[in-house]
């Protein structure tokens, strides 16, 4: 009720979304999100937005700006409590008055008051859910951006959320083709399979799925799990839930299904992982992978027409945000043409 009433007002105050949502902003949002040790979803959520808007916005700035922010918010999957302890801890206003000497206090909302005038006094009643700025849970837990032969345009990590023993990692690539191929075979016994390894899931980006789904925090291989493993590599071209944890890389662009070298990967690779030099690599030849490219075959889509047709024509990658392209720039607030 009192969120319509407030649209209503910011209509008649022509308060619009380019106004609010600027780059500064944008700033902010990511620095936020890496302290709450926010979810993986908030990249293609936010550069979808900022490009709807026009918005100058890059895969990178993400690493850039939120990185080696500190992580304050004791929050599950990324900690202990729950949301509504995070609630009554001060919450979101707390968070902000805490780590305001890295904020654009200065920025407009949809109140119609700055970001700082709407948090201000706002204090935190329980150190346990929201840590003090000084004192972080983790120096640096932001979602890092990785590159290598693997993802040439990018994929994302979030290192608040995985195991720190895995954050640099040398192991060999157990693939699957698809989701079908991972649900018929994961948890066959005799898949060649141990916990070193790094399970490697195809065809679940964009347009391979389409869609990109919540897949790419896909369960493990029930052998490993009765022999207690929690936690492995995992790498795939999807998304996974903001509640979802584990050493999980995410999003890596180009997607299999457009030819990029996630599609080229075969059983037995090693996959090198080093979270802190940022870089994700195969150790496979580039003459190899040349050999391997001209050998593939891109899979069929399975959907050609009606609105599904159009959004995998369409589609861009999860490091352009996984809108579609003719949603991208903005507008303006012109009616084009009256109907009376």
């Amino acid at each position: 009720h009192l969120a319509g009433n407030r649209i209503v007002e910011m209509v008649l105050e022509v308060l619009r979304m380019s106004r609010i949502l600027t780059r500064p902003a944008v700033e902010n949002a990511i620095k936020v999100n890496a302290v709450l040790g926010g979810s993986t979803n908030f990249v293609v959520h936010l550069l979808a937005i900022a490009g709807r808007l026009g918005v100058e916005l890059e895969l990178d700035d993400f690493d850039r700006l939120g990185s080696r922010m500190p992580h304050l918010v004791n929050l599950m999957p990324s900690g202990e409590y729950l949301m509504e302890d995070f609630f009554y801890a001060g919450g979101l206003p707390a968070v902000i008055q805490e780590m305001k000497e890295h904020l654009h206090m200065d920025t407009l909302t949809v109140t119609g008051k700055s970001l700082g005038e709407n948090t201000s006094g706002a204090q935190c009643y329980n150190r346990e859910v929201i840590a003090a700025i000084d004192k972080p849970l983790k120096e640096a837990a932001g979602i890092a951006v990785l590159r290598g032969n693997l993802c040439p345009d990018g994929a994302i990590i979030k290192p608040s959320a995985a195991s720190p023993e895995l954050m640099q990692h040398c192991g060999r690539a157990v693939v699957f083709e698809s989701i079908e191929d991972y649900r018929a075979r994961i948890d066959d016994p005799n898949l060649d399979v141990d916990k070193d390894c790094v399970l490697v899931l195809k065809g679940i980006g964009p347009k391979g799925f389409p869609g990109m789904p919540e897949a790419g925090k896909f369960g493990l291989p029930k052998k490993l799990l009765q022999q207690g493993v929690r936690d492995m590599v995992c790498i795939s071209d999807g998304r996974m839930s903001g509640t979802a944890y584990g050493t999980v890389i995410l999003h890596v662009a180009p997607e299999a299904a457009v030819g990029g070298p996630l599609a080229l990967v075969q059983d037995g690779d090693l996959i090198e992982l080093d979270v802190e030099k940022r870089l994700l690599n195969m150790a496979v030849s580039d003459e190899e992978l040349q050999s391997r490219r001209q050998a593939w075959t891109p899979p069929t889509s399975v959907v050609t027409r009606g609105y599904a047709g159009l959004y995998v024509k369409h589609v861009l990658q999860a490091d352009k945000c996984a809108d579609l392209d003719i949603l991208v720039g903005g507008s303006g607030p012109d009616v084009y043409r009256e109907p009376r």
